[in-house]
């Protein structure tokens, strides 16, 4: 089985989780504490078997939304995921990503949000789409301002800062 693709940028391949391709992977991303510290708390091998699971089913519930594996073009190497999902406990949706620590620093979660930005506003009837970050996150608040995003507020969820952003459907 091969991966159903969402969407591309000029150097990576977004797509649909396949469980028996990316199980792997996906362990290797939201295991390493380092990855998703400001997303969630790491997961065991075990919780991410059944997290993927869950994603991969929820492909047929909301075949417009999702998390999905962010491949490199050239070379097929997995190198993160992107996330396009409801805002808990809210009827807002937001944009969402996290990269292999040897993926930093290379422009790919810009590139991945401005793609993902287009893909939402050409896919779906949204006029806003939200990113959410911790406050101490301020690399991610650079890529999200890069792409267009706009600091809307700040607010506590728990002991957590956080910083929501929005971006606007234009009429260009």
């Amino acid at each position: 089985m091969s991966h159903q693709v969402i969407f591309e940028t000029e150097r990576l391949i977004v797509c649909q989780y396949v469980f028996d391709i990316d199980v792997e992977n996906f362990f290797l991303l939201n295991g390493d504490e380092e990855v998703v510290r400001y997303i969630r708390p790491a997961k065991t091998r075990d919780e991410c078997t059944a997290f993927l699971k869950e994603i991969i089913a929820d492909y047929l519930v909301r075949p417009l939304m999702g998390r999905w594996a962010v491949n490199d073009k050239i070379t097929g190497e997995f190198i993160g995921s992107f996330a396009f999902i409801p805002v808990e406990g809210t009827e807002d949706s937001q944009l969402g990503y996290a990269l292999l620590k040897e993926y930093w620093g290379k422009g790919f979660a810009t590139e991945l949000m401005k793609e993902g930005i287009k893909y939402v506003f050409n896919k779906t009837s949204l006029n806003e789409i939200y990113g959410i970050t911790e406050a101490a996150n301020i690399v991610s608040q650079k890529v999200l301002l890069k792409a267009g995003f706009t600091l809307r507020r700040t607010y506590k969820e728990g002991e957590k800062e956080l910083c929501c952003f929005r971006i606007e459907k234009s009429d260009d």
